[in-house]
């Protein structure tokens, strides 16, 4: 990872960055934030990120409104711990009464806010009404918002993207209407649905958005080190930022953009040996909550974190192939020591 130690890295960040954001009644003591992410932030992902950045939001995976209503994915929403505060749920439908049905029993659970996904990508999802689609249903988008602030008490703030590809490039007019219906913040991805994940994010596009808007926008895309992060922020004027895909195999780098925009002094970035210890507890917690299920799904984390030092590629392959928690933790070990 990048950090700001380069010659002539010395970004001008307004001052109020430091200061706590203020959605509603709600108050968070960072200005970064980390992703939603299908398949990753689950309670186990989260407590790693949690132990490096104590004060920012998180979210869960996105959860399906009409499975939350049908008590299918409450087992998700279930997971939160107590210590996860502040902590974000993320819903996505089309249909707004479902929206507002999942709201309500999200923040029974202990959401402090309700984030609306309206940029996820994904074809099974924008097939099904939800997602980047809604940025071609402006008027269902707004109803939806409508719904589900009339449904809680606590801030309800929407995810999207700049467009649907480029011939359409609506996210001013996207956010304006998000705001009249009462979103209270906007975390703006700066690609188009076409684009997916796909080429540079267009950070330009987030400092339109946050010109015209009059609440909080948060820049998310290619928020990949400190440096990154800061270099966004001064581009877009944005309030915050959002990491996704750079914490993967890496659940320092919120807390380590969080560090740099409270004291301007960079962390030292861990060592690799440090890097294996976080991949252990990774994998003993995803065995602790979820047992075999977990084992498998930590396959994917653990090739993540093993990159940048002597005898990765092999012990990434073998990783990948472990069967139990004994294996895992053997490797690791194994590793770890060699690094000594």
């Amino acid at each position: 990872m990048d950090t700001p130690t380069l010659p002539g890295f010395a970004p001008t960040l307004p001052p109020h960055l430091q200061d706590p954001l203020s959605l509603g009644g709600v108050k968070i003591h960072s200005r970064v934030f980390q992703a939603p992410l299908s398949g990753v932030t689950d309670r186990a992902f989260r407590q790693l990120v949690r132990r490096y950045a104590p004060q920012s939001m998180l979210y869960t995976e996105m959860v399906h409104a009409a499975g939350v209503c049908h008590a299918r994915d409450l087992d998700k929403i279930m997971a939160i711990g107590p210590e996860e505060q502040p902590i974000s749920i993320q819903l996505f439908d089309s249909r707004p009464d479902f929206m507002a049905a999942a709201a309500r029993l999200a923040v029974a659970e202990g959401a402090q806010t309700i984030d609306i996904n309206m940029g996820c990508p994904v074809n099974k999802i924008t097939k099904k009404g939800g997602g980047s689609s809604l940025l071609r249903q402006p008027p269902l988008a707004e109803a939806i918002v409508r719904r589900v602030v009339a449904a809680v008490s606590v801030p309800v703030t929407v995810k999207t993207r700049i467009g649907w590809d480029d011939d359409h490039l609506n996210a001013v007019e996207f956010g304006r209407r998000m705001e009249a219906a009462g979103a209270q913040m906007l975390t703006l991805h700066g690609r188009t649905r076409c684009q997916g994940y796909q080429g540079p994010a267009r950070w330009d596009w987030i400092a339109r958005v946050k010109a015209a808007l009059s609440i909080p926008v948060i820049a998310n895309g290619d928020i990949v080190s400190v440096e990154s992060a800061c270099r966004c922020l001064e581009q877009t004027g944005a309030d915050g930022v959002m990491c996704s895909r750079g914490s993967l195999g890496y659940p320092f780098l919120v807390g380590e953009i969080d560090a740099y925009l409270k004291t301007g002094q960079p962390l030292s970035p861990p060592t690799p040996r440090e890097r294996l210890a976080c991949a252990r507890d990774h994998l003993q917690l995803l065995w602790q909550y979820k047992g075999q299920r977990g084992i498998h799904q930590a396959r994917k984390h653990l090739a993540w974190y093993l990159k940048g030092f002597e005898g990765a590629a092999p012990l990434r392959q073998q990783l990948c192939q472990i069967e139990s928690l004994a294996a895992g933790l053997q490797l690791l070990d194994q590793a770890m020591a060699l690094l000594e």
